[in-house]
């Protein structure tokens, strides 16, 4: 299903909620894969005090594959997030 957007520009600073209609943070950057003219990934800077800040902890946001994002409109909605997928992304980014 794509999803379209006027102007890339746009996303940036967007709030992003899961599913499940928790406040993970905000777009902060995007992965594109130019040779399909697509956007790969989107860098969500998570939100202190919010769902995705305490999964993560420390660090300053998390990278989410395109395919996990179900909407975007005023805000971006993706899927829920669990810890274990966390980790699971966490090792493939490091391999």
């Amino acid at each position: 299903m794509p999803i379209t957007v006027k102007d890339i520009g746009d996303m940036f600073g967007k709030d992003v909620f899961t599913n499940k209609g928790f406040y993970a943070g905000k777009v902060s950057d995007m992965e594109f894969d130019l040779s399909r003219f697509k956007v790969r990934s989107v860098v969500i800077e998570a939100a202190k005090g919010g769902m995705l800040g305490k999964l993560v902890g420390g660090k300053k946001g998390i990278i989410i594959p395109y395919p996990m994002i179900q909407a975007i409109g005023d805000v971006v909605l993706i899927k829920h997030i669990t810890s274990a997928e966390i980790s699971e992304e966490t090792e493939a980014v490091e391999a």
